[in-house]
């Protein structure tokens, strides 16, 4: 018996991960217009992965990408949680030790580029580092 592919099952929808991926395409050049530089993208580290990492002048940024079809159940910029938030720190973490790096030697943020419905909203500095 044939398997039925997963995702949508509405045709001509995307499926989620379609989706996510067109966002961080349309995210990078958003970015790269107000003047980062692509550094990579879809980075898997132990921990978690980090959707962007883009250079901003001499900053790292680490850019989280968010997309919500409405604002119905809060924003995009909401859905990043606490433990999400921990997730990237853990893998920009590692991502930056196997670049000959630390929180302590390289200047970085972290960003989030949200996506609700037609609005975009990009929030530097969207949280740091516990103390």
């Amino acid at each position: 018996m044939a398997q039925i592919p997963a995702g949508s099952n509405r045709p001509g929808e995307l499926t989620r991960q379609q989706t996510g991926a067109a966002f961080e395409t349309r995210a990078r050049a958003w970015l790269e217009r107000k003047g980062l530089r692509f550094v990579a993208a879809n980075v898997h580290e132990r921990g978690g992965e980090i959707d962007l990492i883009m250079m901003h002048r001499q900053v790292t940024v680490f850019i989280e990408v968010r997309y919500r079809r409405s604002a119905r159940y809060g924003g995009a910029a909401a859905s990043v949680t606490r433990s999400k938030q921990q997730k990237l720190l853990r893998a920009a973490r590692v991502w930056l030790a196997r670049h000959s790096g630390s929180f302590d030697t390289v200047d970085c943020r972290f960003d989030v580029l949200a996506f609700t419905g037609d609005d975009v909203e990009w929030i530097t500095n969207a949280f740091t580092l516990p103390s």
